[in-house]
């Protein structure tokens, strides 16, 4: 069974609690038990916790993903908590406060990205810490305070919290961040507070993200591309349109194109490579493997429809893979390509309606484009 592992939110919070705790007990935790936003308790292990004044610490957490193909596995996740008394805090334009008689700020510091693009739960000009990891963090020093019993009366009027990554700038280079407009950092995230492994949550999270990014910027035109070579392949098909237009999916087919219905898009450019428009065009509405088959013998079905050359048919569903059978295809009846597209094209229609402009394009294994339906259909 694969093991789950928590979010970067979750360890930010498990961060702030166990600093907070050091300030007002003197005690280093090895451990803090942090509230998941799902209502349930998990105990975090502490990486290091450090003292830095009489009313200010820090400590970091490493971030666990458990069996998730995760960026942010083993990262380092910290906060800098400090203690101010009322006569000493002046306010700063660049936090975010509760509506708590206990004023609570939040910040980003090294290594967390910031939002410069509209489109996100997050507005332009804050941390990159989402309003989930924000309300674990809220608890999490109201849970110190109510624990150790310090109240108003203490003359503790604000808690500032700013969350760290040390490495966060370079891991940051390996996500998406910079096409949503996150920059310099990563994004400090969680629905939930749990990582499960090889959940789908977070991909689709990421790609109704970038979506949104896309509409805020006024595109109403997006590219949809499984990857990043087919996207850099669609990129330079169609030089004319901003970076944000184009959105990666995966092998999320349906719920892509049902995402961008429903944030309004007008047009949809489907991009992919030749072995990912077949099973497109089956209407598979997941084309991973491990989801569907290649079904090389559905595509010399289409074969014998297309060219009525039953030879071929079969020895094109011997093919062991779709890039084989891409070259058995351009060597004599490349006009079967076509079909595919308009099938990619009929399939995509299937999870979008009516109102929505379809285009679709296929690509070879080198970027050359083999099918262009050029017309837009409706």
């Amino acid at each position: 069974m694969l093991k789950s592992g928590f979010t970067t939110g979750t360890a930010a919070a498990a961060a702030v609690k166990a600093a907070l705790t050091r300030i007002v007990s003197g005690a280093d935790p090895g451990f803090v038990d942090i509230l998941l936003l799902t209502g349930d308790r998990i105990q975090i292990p502490v990486h290091c916790c450090k003292q830095i004044s009489g009313c200010r610490a820090s400590a970091t957490v490493i971030k666990d993903a458990g069996d998730d193909p995760d960026v942010t596995h083993g990262a380092e996740i910290g906060a800098i908590v400090t203690l101010c008394l009322a006569a000493d805090f002046q306010e700063r334009r660049d936090v975010q406060k509760s509506k708590e008689p206990l004023n609570i700020t939040i910040t980003g510091g090294e290594g967390v990205g910031q939002v410069t693009l509209p489109g996100l739960e997050i507005p332009p000009g804050e941390p990159a810490i989402n309003l989930g990891p924000r309300k674990m963090i809220i608890q999490a020093v109201k849970d110190v305070l109510d624990e150790l019993q310090i109240k108003q009366n203490d003359k503790v009027d604000t808690v500032c919290v700013e969350v760290f990554v040390p490495r966060g700038k370079v891991l940051a280079e390996k996500t998406l961040n910079a096409r949503l407009g996150i920059i310099g950092g990563i994004s400090i995230l969680g629905t939930t507070g749990i990582v499960r492994p090889m959940s789908h949550a977070a991909y689709e999270a990421t790609i109704a993200s970038s979506l949104s990014v896309a509409r805020a910027g006024g595109c109403a035109r997006v590219v949809l591309t499984t990857g990043r070579r087919s996207e850099r392949f669609a990129q330079s098909a169609i030089p004319d349109l901003p970076e944000i237009a184009f959105v990666q999916i995966g092998d999320f087919f349906k719920i892509s194109l049902e995402a961008a219905s429903q944030k309004g898009v007008s047009t949809i450019t489907l991009a992919v490579l030749f072995g990912k428009a077949i099973k497109m065009a089956q209407g598979f509405a997941h084309t991973h493997a491990a989801k569907s088959d290649l079904s090389l013998v559905v595509l010399s079905e289409w074969a014998t429809a297309v060219t009525n050359e039953r030879e071929f048919s079969r020895r094109l569903s011997l093919a062991n893979t779709a890039r084989q059978a891409l070259s058995m295809i351009m060597e004599s009846h490349p006009v079967l390509i076509s079909d595919v597209g308009r099938r990619m094209i009929a399939s995509a229609r299937r999870f979008t309606g009516e109102n929505i402009a379809l285009q679709g394009m296929i690509f070879d294994y080198t970027g050359k484009v083999l099918y262009n339906s050029e017309v837009l259909n409706f």
